[in-house]
């Protein structure tokens, strides 16, 4: 016959009936013992008479709950997690789980799984990285087989502290500041890609992004027409001290004879100020931002299959609209300070790329390795003695001009080889007649 087990409450329950039943006992006595009714107590006697020790066990002892999940879809999800998405943080985990599987989990629930088999997430706080610490080094003096010590070891090895950034107030108003920055890391395998990103300080909404492989005046100029285009121009651009956004203010009348940047300089066309620090923390909503990012987007991107930069640039569009719906404040009474947006042409006037340059004796330009001759809208060259000083003013569409003496001439590329004989190309088709080409006028930045 099985040995039947009670709980200390169950076994004090069936004390109280015992006795009552075998001593003919009082049943408002028991029934207050025992804090219920006399109807209670009469069918906790028939239980006794009936079932004996065994009608006091719990109805629900050893039974799995509704809301617990299978061994072999925790296994499932435990694994998954393991193999695949061992950098991910235990919140975006649980929405791919969701996505990918149809399973609703919490993070929490997640985060105990995971912490049984000695797993963190990557976000943890100190605390609960160094109560993890004690519990391993303990595993550690009670084990005996080496395997298992060297397992411990690893575990104790990866966890390791992060730092934090300080808080401080938001800005009143969308557009009154927004911070900017550019993040160096893996996004993709065995790729390190410089990913430029802006915040706006008062809606914690992602403005502009753009990946490039360095750090760079081109892209930071994408994000800022990403900003110019989508919400028009801000106040003020928040920047750590890049030689892209520095320069020297000479505190004179004059703005002349203050020495720009090329980004400074078109922030200042537009009227929007640049605010440059060289402490990080300073400017911690945008270096948080980084760490959100850092965690999540390169495991969307390899969901995605994206491998070269150029699809990720592509995928940042929308992924930049289920991130700030996920994570910007929805605050109706934040009133926007963006300027209206510029005309595109403006735009492209302004967010350009100006490099000196000499006329060699060519009369030609050398740029990016190639030749240009100076040629004007009707398509007429214009020669120019050697050693001759122009500016070539690269616009953001990517359309070259020069300006030579105070005057703006289109950049016409020569080829290495003509792209038909005279002699023996009999069959070539007529040229098309050129086309009168937009030059911009000197009012040019």
């Amino acid at each position: 016959m099985r040995k039947v087990e009670l709980r200390m409450n169950e076994q004090y329950k069936y004390d109280i009936i015992k006795n009552l039943v075998d001593n003919n006992g009082n049943k408002k006595r028991a029934a207050n013992k025992l804090n219920c009714s006399i109807r209670t107590i009469n069918r906790l006697i028939t239980k006794y008479e009936n079932q004996g020790k065994t009608g006091f066990i719990h109805g629900n002892r050893g039974r799995i709950p509704a809301t617990s999940f299978p061994d072999e879809t925790k296994s499932k999800i435990i694994e998954l997690y393991m193999n695949d998405y061992g950098d991910a943080n235990l919140r975006h985990f649980s929405e791919i789980v969701l996505q990918d599987l149809g399973i609703s989990v919490s993070d929490t629930t997640l985060n105990i799984w995971l912490r049984n088999e000695g797993i963190l997430s990557p976000k943890a706080r100190k605390k609960t990285k160094k109560n993890m610490k004690m519990q391993l080094k303990l595993q550690l003096d009670n084990v005996s087989s080496e395997k298992i010590k060297n397992n411990i070891r690893e575990a104790i090895a990866i966890i390791d502290s992060q730092d934090a950034h300080p808080r401080r107030p938001r800005c009143k108003y969308a557009g009154e500041m927004i911070q900017m920055d550019a993040s160096s890391y893996n996004w993709i395998k065995d790729e390190i890609w410089h990913l430029h990103v802006a915040i706006d300080d008062a809606t914690g909404e992602v403005v502009g992004a753009y990946f490039d492989a360095q750090e760079t005046l081109k892209a930071y100029y994408h994000v800022f027409y990403q900003i110019l285009t989508t919400y028009g121009i801000p106040a003020l651009f928040y920047t750590d001290r890049r030689t892209v956004f520095e320069y020297k203010r000479k505190n004179t009348v004059f703005d002349n004879e203050d020495t720009f940047t090329q980004f400074s300089y078109a922030c200042h066309q537009l009227g929007v100020e640049i605010k440059t620090t060289s402490a990080a923390q300073a400017k911690g909503r945008v270096e948080r931002l980084n760490q959100t990012l850092q965690s999540r987007l390169p495991i969307e991107l390899r969901r995605a299959n994206i491998t070269n930069i150029e699809d990720a640039n592509e995928f940042l569009k929308h992924y930049l609209k289920e991130f700030n719906h996920q994570f910007a404040l929805h605050l109706n009474s934040t009133r926007s300070v963006y300027e209206k947006q510029p005309d595109i042409e403006l735009i492209n006037r302004t967010l350009s790329i100006i490099t000196p340059r000499k006329i060699n004796n060519g009369h030609c330009i050398k740029y990016m390795n190639n030749y240009y001759i100076p040629v004007n809208s009707d398509g007429s060259r214009v020669y120019f003695k050697n050693k001759s000083d122009c500016m070539v003013i690269e616009a953001f569409d990517g359309r070259q001009y020069v300006n030579v003496l105070d005057q703006i001439y289109i950049m016409e590329e020569i080829p290495n080889y003509e792209e038909y004989s005279r002699n023996f190309d009999f069959d070539r088709k007529a040229k098309p007649k050129k086309k009168k080409q937009y030059i911009p006028p000197m009012s040019h930045p």
